[in-house]
């Protein structure tokens, strides 16, 4: 399998390298940067909205990626690999105005990924489900990512009106 495109002329004398540099060039990343990629946002007819984007955190790259979907939310947070990670749910009860929340995949109740969710759902009064693939004692970058992943959330408009969302 070769990398070349079907129409490159092997007669004209130009070494692949040749060829392919120029287009390597535009895929550096320039270390002063702290975003890596603006945000990308694409939407459907039925209302799905994925929007992925990653940050530099103390030389450290997280990852994000958030699916909004009709009154609730799956958001994925990551470093290092595109692994899913542990996976949550969480979602707003009554009558009380707490916050129920479950380990789907791995993890427990304790973890990073759980207080984020819970706190998520909090902030927005929506049902959460978040993948979770940070490593573990952390407590810098899960904050750093928690603080990002709020900030996007609310940025989008993704929160229910005011006074449906609950209390902490």
């Amino acid at each position: 399998m070769s990398i070349l495109p079907e129409n490159f002329d092997h007669s004209n004398n130009i070494h692949p390298i040749e060829f392919l540099t120029p287009g390597m060039k535009q895929l550096e990343v320039s270390p002063s940067s702290t975003s890596i990629e603006s945000s990308n946002t694409s939407s459907n007819a039925d209302g799905v909205q994925v929007t992925c984007f990653s940050e530099v955190i103390d030389g450290v790259s997280l990852h994000f990626q958030i699916i909004f979907l009709h009154k609730q939310i799956f958001a994925w947070v990551g470093c290092s690999s595109a692994k899913l990670g542990h996976l949550y749910a969480a979602a707003p009860t009554r009558p009380n105005n707490t916050v129920s929340m479950t380990s789907i995949i791995g993890g427990a109740s304790d973890n990073t990924g759980s207080g984020i969710a819970r706190r998520l759902v909090l902030k927005t009064g929506m049902n959460i489900i978040l993948a979770c693939n940070l490593p573990k004692n952390s407590p810098m970058l899960e904050a750093s990512a928690e603080k990002l992943l709020k900030q996007k959330i609310m940025e989008l408009g993704y929160t229910q009106n005011k006074s449906k969302v609950l209390v902490a």
